[in-house]
């Protein structure tokens, strides 16, 4: 059974589209999308430097292009046959795309109004996020709690993500939970899944009113609490609420595991999740789709897992 995932904020980098706009169409797909958005996607993608792409409000439509295009560069969803899809953070709306919740346009849309929401949200006061890396989770809890930073990321596999204040985040640099080898500043422009985002679930629910969600076509698995979610209203409401909601990205490793994945495939610009993926579920075959000199091996692997 393959799984289709698609990676959250912190996963691009300068120029990583440059490759996947020389695929025949894409182009022109990015150039309408951008119309769409009022946001140039292909200069982002392509030109803009590692300051630039870390903004919020550029980032997250970004990310969700990369991976619609890279991952229709494999065919068609039905060709590709997985099992289930799910995204890390912002990757939800990319796997509400892939499971027909949400079309291209839509998708991308949302996307873009979450990212000036949650950029909005995180200009009043300066906020941040690290990765903890190693440790226990129930005591790395425990230790967040304590200097007032949330747990925004449970991702399994020994990974906890903290969010707060940057005051906040120097204190845990100064003083790391038991066991903890590193803690390592992300990419991010903001305290992303915390009480800090609030602001932007109001300005995201009335953006979402104005679509029209179809239920999913593959199984959609949520951040939320790792659960499979039928309806399409359901996933439109759990993409709302979301921002300033924890993502148990350990919880989907589990159901993906329940489900019996044997194949898990990261769209564009994969590598994170793969990254998880290879500590949590032993056994599986994972695959980051990171430029179109992995469709090869990735066409193979569907062509092995898909259903």
């Amino acid at each position: 059974m393959l799984v289709l995932v698609a990676p959250g904020q912190g996963a691009q980098t300068p120029g990583f589209l440059t490759p996947w706009l020389e695929l025949p169409g894409a182009a022109d797909r990015v150039a309408a999308w951008s119309d769409a958005i009022g946001l140039d996607l292909a200069h982002y993608g392509t030109q803009a430097d590692a300051d630039a792409i870390r903004d919020t409000s550029v980032a997250q439509p970004l990310l969700v292009a990369a991976g619609i295009l890279s991952a229709s560069a494999l065919g068609a969803i039905a060709d590709i046959a997985p099992g289930a899809v799910a995204g890390h953070s912002v990757g939800e709306i990319t796997a509400a795309s892939f499971a027909g919740v949400l079309d291209d346009t839509a998708a991308l849309t949302l996307v873009r109004k979450r990212g000036l929401a949650m950029a909005d949200a995180a200009a009043i006061t300066e906020t941040g996020m690290s990765a903890l890396l190693g440790g226990d989770p129930e005591v790395s809890v425990a230790h967040l709690e304590k200097l007032g930073l949330t747990p925004a990321n449970v991702n399994g596999a020994g990974q906890i993500v903290a969010a707060g204040t940057l005051e906040q985040l120097a204190a845990l640099n100064d003083d790391k939970p038991e066991g903890v080898r590193k803690v390592v500043p992300l990419k991010v422009a903001g305290a992303f899944h915390t009480h800090h985002m609030a602001p932007a679930v109001d300005a995201l629910a009335k953006a979402a009113a104005d679509l029209t969600p179809a239920d999913p076509t593959v199984t959609y698995v949520s951040n939320k609490d790792g659960q499979t979610v039928a309806t399409g209203a359901e996933v439109l409401e759990r993409l709302v609420g979301q921002v300033a909601n924890p993502v148990r990205w350990d919880l989907c490793m589990e159901t993906f595991k329940e489900l019996g994945a044997t194949a898990l495939i990261e769209v564009s610009p994969g590598g994170t999740l793969v990254g998880l993926a290879k500590r949590a579920l032993p056994g599986v075959t994972t695959l980051a789709l990171k430029t179109p000199d992995d469709l090869d091996a990735a066409r193979e692997l569907i062509a092995e897992h898909g259903a």
